[in-house]
């Protein structure tokens, strides 16, 4: 029991390094590159039609996170198909450049709504 304990939390420490190691994107490219993000994500209190359920803001998101959830969705590891079809077709520069500019935008377009 103890040796998984350890386990799980070398592999915790080990995905916390390569998230923290993920946030090297160019903030212009990735500006140009989110257009089609913005589209659900750029909207404020945005609901999907179905299934029903409100559409996350990414301005001030951490650009680890963010690289990690697009390579999950790319590798079907998280599953909504539309942005499996989205992720799908990013490199990881260009997932890594769409991270960097939301993580700029900081917080303020969730103060302006």
């Amino acid at each position: 029991m103890r040796s998984r304990i350890v386990a799980i939390i070398l592999a915790c420490a080990a995905v916390t390094v390569t998230l923290a190691a993920r946030a090297d994107g160019d903030i212009a490219k990735g500006k140009v590159e989110s257009q089609t993000c913005l589209g659900c994500h750029g909207i404020p209190d945005y609901t999907n039609v179905y299934p029903t359920y409100r559409v996350p803001r990414l301005a001030g998101q951490s650009a680890a996170y963010i690289v990690h959830a697009l390579q999950e969705y790319k590798d079907g590891d998280r599953s909504f198909q539309t942005m499996h079809a989205q992720a799908s077709s990013l490199t990881e520069q260009q997932m890594e450049n769409i991270a960097a500019y939301f993580q700029s935008l900081g917080k303020k377009q969730d103060k302006d709504h």
